[in-house]
């Protein structure tokens, strides 16, 4: 096991949240499809289910993908802006089917407050582990989501928002299978 399992819980969040807008799309264009992020996330605590809050998500998630590719220095800078904007206090907690874990917020602050600060605790751990290069952007051409790599050879290229490993892999064969016929 690389990280905590809550660690790897919030940065497979993270990277959902990111990928939302991945490749130009946005599956986060109503209040409704934020509540369906939420449900698939398994995020808990108040909401006001406002087009507000499903902007400060939107500037949450747009932050998160500035810090995702950034060097560490610059990461734990975001990182720490992050917990204090939330005026985070880490405690431990255990609620609906999960055993003790960290939150840093109550269950009532902002939506956007308790996701980014689950966010930033996690990339904590990250930026602690000296494992930056497991945050990393797809390695298809033609996509710009991003990847979390908790391979054990840290081998994984691709991300999972489409077929784009499935992509290369048909290219690379075809390419061989162009140089044997030449």
């Amino acid at each position: 096991m690389l990280f905590a399992p809550d660690t790897e819980v919030a940065l497979r969040s993270v990277v959902n949240l990111i990928n939302t807008a991945a490749n130009g799309a946005d599956s986060l264009a109503s209040v409704e499809d934020l509540d369906a992020f939420l449900d698939a996330e398994e995020f808990t605590g108040s909401r006001t289910k406002s087009t507000a809050e499903l902007s400060s998500i939107k500037r949450l998630r747009s932050a998160l993908g500035a810090l995702w590719s950034s060097d560490e220095d610059t990461a734990a800078k975001s990182v720490n802006k992050l917990l204090a904007d939330a005026k985070a206090l880490p405690q431990l907690v255990k609620h609906d089917h999960w055993d003790w874990h960290l939150h840093a917020t109550t269950p009532e602050a902002p939506l956007a407050d308790r996701m980014g600060t689950e966010a930033a605790m996690a990339i904590i751990d990250v930026i602690r582990s000296k494992e930056m290069e497991r945050l990393r952007v797809c390695a298809a051409d033609d996509c710009d989501a991003v990847v979390l790599d908790l391979s054990r050879n840290r081998s994984k290229l691709y991300c999972d928002t489409g077929n784009c490993a499935n992509r290369a892999h048909v290219a690379a064969y075809r390419a061989r299978k162009a140089a044997e016929g030449e």
